[in-house]
């Protein structure tokens, strides 16, 4: 329990970390939240757990397919606030794109063997 403890508190802290530099430079912010942080840290917490190099390997392999279709969503909800939209809908929007895109994603990739 203590593990899950501080894994938590240390990746709570990235967030908040990025929060609060996206206050002072949104840019900087979204340079600091685009880092994979928290799949880097998930990486070595499961190897460490496992010493599994396959589990690693397709965690890893996995979690690029999935960064691909969650990519619009970064398109989608500044472009609807932009246009109007209020925040809560626009990120709504942004959520259910990508849950479809990740839902198309996997049924893409399993027509050429790759099961995520």
């Amino acid at each position: 329990m203590t593990a899950f403890a501080v894994r938590a508190l240390l990746s709570g802290l990235i967030i908040a970390a990025v929060a609060m530099i996206a206050r002072r430079s949104p840019a900087f912010g979204a340079l600091v939240a685009s880092l994979p942080l928290i799949s880097l840290l998930g990486v070595v917490w499961l190897w460490r757990d496992t010493q599994d190099p396959v589990r690693v390997a397709d965690h890893l392999q996995a979690t690029f397919w999935y960064v691909l279709p969650s990519l619009p969503m970064f398109l989608l909800v500044p472009a609807l606030m932009r246009s109007g939209v209020g925040f809560t809908p626009a990120l709504l929007a942004g959520v259910g794109l990508t849950i479809l895109l990740y839902f198309l994603t996997a049924a893409a990739l399993a027509r050429f063997g790759i099961t995520l």
